[in-house]
């Protein structure tokens, strides 16, 4: 009798130890909750239902130019150092510098004199409307002596399609002037003396002295400030401080080519209201990607000037500009607004 006892025992000791491996096993719990809601038992043969597939992610080496990256959302993109954001705005150069390697100022000139006057009258308006308005004054005053002793009123209307005619002659007649009688009629060639001239600022300055002289210098227009602060180069709005942060970036002897690339682009792809991210050759490279349209298509039919067939800005184009001239008269063309 003792002896059965011990053996029934035994044998729901086996049992029990039986079940506890069985519920320990992998899939266990899944096979005790097979059971309908009413409680009865389901097929356990039934096949498993297989996990959903992943998207698909886009291939390794995909070329960043047929298929832009979209950047991360603002939350989850990892800090930045500032050894990989120089890094990132030299790659950026060195990838303009591709796209755009007859990049020149859009503004024609034969001298200094020239340059000088047509940026200062480039305030405000295109370097087209300019480039359509400087034939004629240039006839008629050809040089610094010529210019300041122009009669107000005729300067006033030669430039008067470049809009702010009156204070543009102002300047005009001031900076001429100034150069006869402090600068033996020779437009200067540093810096502290251009910013002396009237109507001459840093920018403007540094215009006159990268293409005419070759002295390394950032244009900081509003194409420019722009599309620096959407790279994150910076976050300066005021001109002077975003000078100062992009020299400390990008090489001096860079500066000046640095300038044009970065306005042809801002003019023909990184629109203000509506860039062409979609069409953009550094689109890997840009935080931004994505503020603007982003399919390809699309995005082509925002580009401007030659990257979209039409003439450029300047009369008399470099020789390895290339678009077609643009038109003298003014005759509507892409870009003249």
């Amino acid at each position: 009798m003792a002896e059965s006892r011990v053996r029934t025992g035994t044998a729901k000791t086996e049992r029990s130890t039986t079940g506890e491996r069985a519920a320990d096993a992998p899939g266990a719990g899944a096979d005790r909750g097979a059971e309908s809601a009413d409680g009865g038992a389901v097929d356990r043969k039934q096949p498993a239902k297989k996990p959903a597939k992943k998207p698909a992610t886009k291939a390794a080496g995909t070329s960043a130019r047929s298929a832009p990256k979209k950047a991360a959302p603002a939350g989850a993109r990892k800090p930045e150092s500032r050894l990989a954001m120089v890094r990132r705005a030299r790659r950026i150069n060195r990838e303009l510098a591709e796209v755009y390697h007859y990049a020149h100022p859009e503004l024609d000139f034969e001298n200094p004199f020239e340059l000088l006057v047509a940026t200062v009258l480039s305030a405000q308006t295109t370097d087209l409307r300019v480039n359509r308005t400087t034939p004629a004054l240039f006839a008629a005053y050809p040089t610094p002596e010529a210019m300041a002793a122009a009669d107000p009123a005729e300067l006033e209307e030669l430039i008067r399609p470049t809009g702010f005619f009156r204070n543009k002659a102002k300047s005009l007649l001031g900076l001429s002037a100034k150069i006869c009688d402090e600068f033996g009629g020779e437009v200067p060639g540093r810096m502290a003396d251009l910013v002396s001239l009237p109507g001459v600022g840093r920018k403007t300055a540094f215009v006159v002295l990268g293409n005419a002289f070759d002295v390394p210098g950032l244009t900081v227009d509003t194409h420019f400030g722009r599309l620096v602060r959407r790279w994150r180069l910076t976050e300066q709005t005021d001109p002077e401080k975003v000078e100062a942060e992009i020299a400390d970036i990008i090489p001096k002897s860079e500066w000046t080519m640095f300038s044009h690339r970065v306005i042809f682009h801002g003019r023909r792809v990184c629109h203000s209201r509506k860039p062409a991210c979609g069409a953009c050759p550094i689109a890997a490279l840009c935080p931004s990607y994505g503020e603007g349209e982003t399919d390809p298509d699309k995005a082509r039919g925002l580009l401007k000037y030659e990257l979209a067939g039409e003439p450029g800005q300047r009369l008399k184009p470099p020789a390895d500009y290339p678009g077609p001239a643009a038109r003298p008269t003014d005759e509507p063309q892409a870009g003249d607004a």
